[in-house]
């Protein structure tokens, strides 16, 4: 849980609001990100379930995050009009996903 907080903390460039060593809590730009341990990892973890963290530029924020550490899951690409997605990895094999969508504002 201290290296995924740490790794976290630097990602979205913000500290947690809760931080104990059953759950760790992050507002990210109004949402909530939170950090659970694992007893035991699983073998394999889905990829089938996406959750976008809204960025006004898709390849910086990959790059920044591939050099953060992560891994490559899905370059950035235009997915049709203005939007841009693309995924990494954490160190915990668990998926990040990035968007530009202009269409999106927070309430």
């Amino acid at each position: 849980m201290k290296a995924a907080t740490a790794w976290y903390t630097k990602a979205f460039q913000v500290t947690p609001y809760f931080n104990e060593s059953f759950y760790v809590g992050f507002n990210i730009a109004g949402y909530e990100l939170g950090l659970i341990p694992e007893e035991k990892a699983p073998e394999t973890k889905a990829e089938s379930v996406m959750t976008y963290w809204g960025v006004s530029d898709v390849e910086k924020e990959y790059q920044r995050f591939i050099d953060l550490g992560a891994k490559h899951c899905e370059k950035p690409h235009n997915v049709g009009g203005e939007i841009v997605v693309g995924a990494v990895k954490d160190p915990w094999d668990n998926v990040v996903g990035i968007i530009y969508n202009p269409e999106f504002k927070l309430p």
